[in-house]
């Protein structure tokens, strides 16, 4: 029977590879069926994944104390982008409560043709978070106010959650602001500029395909759900009703610009939240006349229809006379909100935290370094798949680029290939794939804001997954690769 040394956090002898597989196979086939086919619970879902890594942790060795630990470090490594999650919750209550994001939908409405709300989506998105850096702050922005456009013209929520998220991905591959596309050529050693300059391979190819599919697809989806012109007509006139627009939009455009300027200037991403959900509290108060109480209401629990009906009856309205649309539209943001993903993020990590803990992601891992090859083709996929694997493991952005950077570094110099080719491979399989896992915290965060599922968004984010089967083909094809000597 297998032992722990006293005082060693991992099990002392290595746990195989099939053991070390089958709790992944397990909380894919789990996630898989019990969430995509029969739409239960994730979190239970989660949790029974767990449990079971828990027993073969155990059965190897493991102690409870240690899987506790592993647990909690993993946990203690979700805290900064929690914080992010809880100030976006206030932040899009906020906005909601000053007008900001209703004016983008009022406006865009107006000038976006319902046929082309789905390749709009996408580019506007990818414009937004190349500037800003940032996907979260993309779609919880830009994001909200496109999904909520593509409602209201009765345009396909899937396709263009879908689009948005691959658009917010394309700026947090490719921007030089982005903290994932610095962190790959830190581990990796490449130059900043010469990395994105190598991404552009793979990347400008999908993202042009994707602008001729979102067009195509876009239109020929639309002709089946095309909202009425009326309906339209009296979605604008109820947002015409709740929010003063006109002369004051420039003003709603400030909590906006501040998140842009923060982020740019890669000033603390909490504080600037926080404090354009403070301008925008005062815009509310102030621009929109909504009570106080309302006000501290839409930071913690959201933006509620109630809160408008003291204003809308000023022109003999009632909440009845407001669109359902509306309703739906308007009625989200605060910090609750996100009291669900944190608890799905909770227990993801749990599953990850023992997994880590016992050794099983090293075993997989040592077993794919080992039958690696120096040839070109062979060792980009196996870099592939390992940033693929970590991903659906970890479910974190992070993880997934410095573990292959710190596995495969010393291969590819072996193998005379420039170290942009490993930072370029493990974005284009490591960055952009995590939000379309449905237990990581960037594909929770996006289906919460967007309203719209990972499963269902993800056949249509393009780019998340085109990128890296062009990296494989171009590994065995030699088609954008930079040797040493180049």
């Amino acid at each position: 029977m297998q032992t722990k040394e006293s005082g060693d956090n991992q099990v002392k002898q290595p746990i195989s590879f099939f053991w070390s597989a089958a709790p992944f196979a397990i909380i894919i086939l789990l996630l898989g069926v019990g969430a995509g086919i029969y739409h239960l619970n994730v979190s239970v879902l989660l949790l029974l994944s767990a449990a079971i890594t828990g027993c073969i942790a155990l059965a190897h060795g493991l102690s409870w104390k240690d899987m506790e630990a592993g647990i909690v470090e993993k946990l203690a490594t979700s805290m900064p982008a929690s914080l992010i999650l809880t100030s976006v919750g206030a932040l899009i209550g906020a906005w909601m409560f000053s007008g900001t994001i209703p004016m983008m939908i009022y406006y865009g409405i107006k000038v976006i043709h319902p046929d082309y709300i789905v390749v709009s989506s996408f580019v506007i998105a990818a414009i937004v978070s190349t500037v800003t850096g940032t996907s979260w702050g993309s779609v919880g922005t830009i994001g909200v106010a496109l999904i909520g456009i593509a409602f209201n013209l009765g345009a396909p929520l899937p396709m263009t959650a879908g689009a948005i998220v691959a658009g917010a991905y394309f700026g947090d591959k490719m921007s030089p602001l982005s903290d994932s596309t610095n962190l790959a050529s830190l581990v990796t050693g490449a130059n900043l500029y010469e990395h994105i300059r190598h991404l552009l391979y793979t990347t400008l190819p999908i993202f042009f395909l994707s602008i001729v599919l979102y067009s195509v697809m876009g239109r020929v989806s639309q002709s089946a759900v095309y909202v009425t012109p009326a309906k339209v007509q009296e979605n604008l006139n109820a947002l015409e009703n709740i929010y003063q627009f006109g002369a004051m939009s420039f003003v709603l455009l400030i909590p906006a610009l501040i998140v842009i300027v923060g982020s740019i200037r890669k000033m603390p991403t909490v504080p600037i939240m926080l404090f354009s959900a403070a301008v925008a509290f005062m815009i509310g108060l102030f621009v929109q006349g909504f009570a106080f109480n309302d006000g501290v209401n839409a930071l913690v629990n959201g933006f509620d229809m109630r809160m408008v009906s003291a204003k809308i009856a000023q022109v003999g309205l009632t909440l009845q006379d407001i669109p359902a649309d509306i309703n739906r539209l308007l009625a989200r943001g605060g910090m609750m909100s996100m009291m669900n993903t944190m608890l799905i993020v909770f227990c993801a990590f749990g599953f990850a935290g023992i997994a880590s803990k016992a050794g099983m992601l090293e075993t997989i891992l040592r077993a794919i370094t080992n039958k690696v090859s120096l040839n070109r083709g062979p060792l980009i996929l196996s870099t592939v798949v390992s940033c693929i694997i970590i991903a659906f493991t970890t479910g974190a952005s992070y993880l997934s680029l410095i573990i292959p950077a710190e596995m495969f570094s010393a291969a590819y110099r072996k193998a005379g290939l420039h170290a942009v080719n490993l930072s370029r491979t493990i974005e284009d399989a490591g960055t952009v794939v995590v939000p379309i896992i449905p237990w990581s915290m960037a594909g929770i965060y996006m289906s919460t804001q967007l309203g719209v599922s990972v499963i269902e968004y993800a056949p249509y984010a393009f780019l998340c997954y085109g990128c890296f089967i062009l990296a494989v083909i171009y590994g065995f094809t030699g088609i954008g690769i930079r040797k040493i000597d180049d």
